[in-house]
């Protein structure tokens, strides 16, 4: 069995022993609490995350932190609206300081480089507000030895994959949310948490250029999909999964993994 790259199953001094190289990354997945349609659990946001996470930490030899697992206020044109039974959200002061806390806290125990990694579209400004703040705080300005990195995984999805997985043409990441890509990355990650006979087959919303407050909820589909997962599989969640970790591995290896390090990293 492979050795576990989670820090919550790691003790106290294993954990210590992987700080004393200088050189320890560790990655934190960043999802939600939030509906995904009658065909995917609540957790998707969270799910996806960490298993991309643990696919690039295996690459880097990197530690997972456990998951910030309630993200930022789904917005209508996003995720379907905070109005969803599910949907549990915090504000964005809280996620803020999270992130700052977080941010704070691994870099002060002598992690070299912290990695976000979203999976939950409204967080990433206030991730970014978090990471900011907390790098003011510790005196951290450019140039400095130790980072932190923030990204959100569909931002590494290959043109070459989408034309794939999507040979009708890809609809937009605006309403990419319970469709094919989170559908089939699922099947192919966690296939027993998909109830895929419950998967509805209908029009992508049409939402106004605008937001509206409060919501106008007959604008979200009932499902709460914003398109159709018509089309998932299995097999296009592997193409999507494998391409992602190879290419964010690779780049990620490129701007933290010095040669002194590198021979430590695995393959």
């Amino acid at each position: 069995m492979d050795k576990s790259v989670f820090l919550e199953d790691l003790d106290a001094f294993a954990y210590r022993e992987a700080l004393t190289s200088g050189e320890a990354i560790v990655l934190i997945p960043v999802g939600s609490l939030e509906q995904h349609g009658p065909h995917l659990p609540l957790g998707t946001d969270t799910i996806l995350s960490s298993r991309f996470a643990e696919g690039v930490a295996r690459r880097l030899g990197a530690l997972v932190a456990q998951p910030i697992a309630y993200g930022y206020k789904s917005q209508q044109k996003s995720g379907g609206g905070n109005h969803l039974s599910g949907t549990t959200s915090l504000d964005g002061a809280s996620l803020i300081g999270v992130a700052r806390n977080l941010v704070k806290s691994f870099l002060n125990q002598g992690v070299r480089h912290v990695v976000f990694v979203n999976g939950h579209f409204e967080n990433y400004q206030f991730l970014y507000e978090g990471i900011d703040l907390a790098l003011e705080e510790l005196g951290i300005g450019p140039g400095a030895e130790q980072s932190v990195l923030l990204l959100s995984y569909w931002d590494f999805v290959s043109q070459d994959t989408l034309a794939q997985v999507y040979p009708d043409g890809f609809p937009g990441w605006d309403i990419e949310h319970g469709g094919v890509l989170e559908t089939s990355l699922m099947l192919h990650l966690e296939p027993a948490r998909v109830a895929i006979d419950r998967l509805v087959d209908g029009p992508a919303a049409v939402l106004p250029r605008f937001d509206r407050l409060p919501v106008v909820p007959e604008r979200t589909p009932v499902t709460g999909c914003l398109s159709s997962a018509a089309g998932s599989s299995a097999a296009n969640g592997a193409l999507l999964y494998g391409q992602v970790v190879d290419d964010l591995a690779a780049d990620l290896a490129s701007e933290l993994v010095r040669e002194s390090a590198a021979a430590a990293v695995p393959a």
